[in-house]
């Protein structure tokens, strides 16, 4: 199948360069032309462990056009796979995937065949055949459903291992309502094996939002109890290992630490909040989701305070900037409040990260970036807030440290220790 790729972000590039690899031809466009440009030599525009090695083995499955309308009229199916970030009230803003519809609806105007759009991109329920269907319709002046197909398959990509997550993924969701798009998909989908659900547009839009804000839910949960066990002399580890093994449960997203970041779960959680407020529903369990996640890293700078009563002048390193292992996204880290807070607070702030420095010093040019691991160490004392697996094999001997990921190393070697949960 040839398949158009709209936007060249972590969903689209991920889908498209995975879809390649299944034996289909694609067709990225963007409106960023660097992304196009490293496509086209070969080259990742985002990090993401093995997506390098798939681009150059599939390259000749793989174009790049600056042409939207080039890009539509040459493909079968368009996955639409554009930001949508978040207002200041935590809604959502369709202004980037209104106007990739826009441009799909002129380049529609000219195809005389059928052709389906489908949208990738995280909107809350009833954008797709609300605002996304109008725009597509006013300007192609044709008929959704009937002249253009139009769909909704949600991602349920993790950072640091998306590839995997899309070749074997445990569900596939689609949400159709034209038996031709319904068809198309289930055709592009047919070799995986995992159960698939094909449901309505606007339940599988439910189906993402639902599955991030559970989750996220779950780490807030497993903090609260693990800020209590840590105060009652008891180990949330233990705990959760002995909790997980119910069936009804499960082990999954119950590590304690400083809480979740990342360019999903606190978007999300914040769209559905906002979303639901638009329809009379205040959901009190994700308001206070988020409230435990928002103080969760401020509780390591109580405990350095405990151990530093006045952090003025004082040198605070900081071990890990990425929002999670194995990605170079400071999107929501945990690490943003926690060094706002010792910068406020009159400390001096040394960081490492193995791929994230560039991003953080973006937003935080005034602190200093260490060449190593290991150059953090000799800081006044040290806050570890994500787990590097190099981190694992420092040693931490004389170092005062406060965990926010159960780092182990650090538990063993540490003159001083304390984590936030244990």
């Amino acid at each position: 199948m040839k398949i158009s790729i709209v936007g060249c972000g972590y969903v689209g590039t991920v889908t498209g360069v995975c879809f390649a690899d299944f034996g289909h031809d694609i067709v990225f466009y963007d409106i960023d032309g660097k992304k196009l440009d490293l496509l086209a030599r070969g080259e990742a525009p985002i990090y993401e462990p093995s997506l390098d090695g798939l681009i150059r083995k599939n390259r000749q499955r793989l174009i790049t056009t600056p042409d939207l309308t080039a890009a539509v009229r040459d493909t079968d199916i368009t996955f639409v796979c554009v930001g949508t970030p978040s207002r200041q009230d935590g809604s959502i803003d369709l202004a980037y995937i209104l106007s990739a519809g826009a441009m799909i609806g002129e380049a529609l105007q000219e195809m005389p065949d059928f052709h389906s759009i489908i949208v990738k991109s995280t909107v809350f329920p009833g954008s797709t055949e609300g605002p996304v269907r109008s725009v597509l319709e006013q300007e192609s002046g044709k008929q959704a459903f009937i002249d253009f197909g139009l769909g909704s398959n949600p991602e349920f990509l993790r950072e640091g291992n998306a590839v995997r997550d899309f070749c074997e993924p445990d569900r596939i969701v689609f949400g159709t309502r034209d038996t031709r798009t319904g068809r198309m998909l289930g055709s592009l989908y047919a070799s995986f094996t995992c159960p698939k659900i094909e449901t309505s547009i606007r339940t599988a839009e439910m189906i993402k939002y639902t599955s991030n804000a559970f989750l996220a839910t779950k780490i807030s949960f497993a903090n609260e109890i693990g800020n209590l066990a840590k105060k009652l002399g008891i180990d949330s580890e233990e705990v959760f290992a002995g909790v997980g093994l119910d069936s009804r449960i499960g082990p999954a997203f119950f590590r304690t630490g400083i809480g979740f970041g990342g360019s999903c779960f606190p978007k999300d959680v914040r769209a559905l909040i906002a979303g639901a407020g638009g329809q009379g529903e205040n959901l009190h369990v994700l308001h206070a989701a988020l409230r435990v996640n928002e103080d969760q890293p401020l509780r390591l700078i109580r405990m350095i305070q405990a151990h530093i009563p006045d952090l003025k002048g004082r040198r605070i390193g900081i071990l890990g900037l990425a929002f999670k292992p194995d990605t170079d996204d400071v999107r929501e880290s945990r690490a943003i409040p926690i060094v706002r807070a010792l910068l406020d607070a009159g400390a001096d702030v040394i960081a490492y990260d193995p791929l994230a420095m560039e991003n953080f010093a973006a937003l935080f040019p005034q602190i200093d970036y260490a060449p190593s691991a290991r150059a953090v160490l000799s800081a006044d004392a040290v806050l570890i807030t994500t787990e590097w697996e190099e981190f694992e094999h420092l040693d931490y001997g004389g170092a005062t440290v406060i965990d926010g990921r159960r780092v182990a190393a650090a538990s063993r070697t540490a003159e001083i220790y304390e984590g936030v949960c244990w």
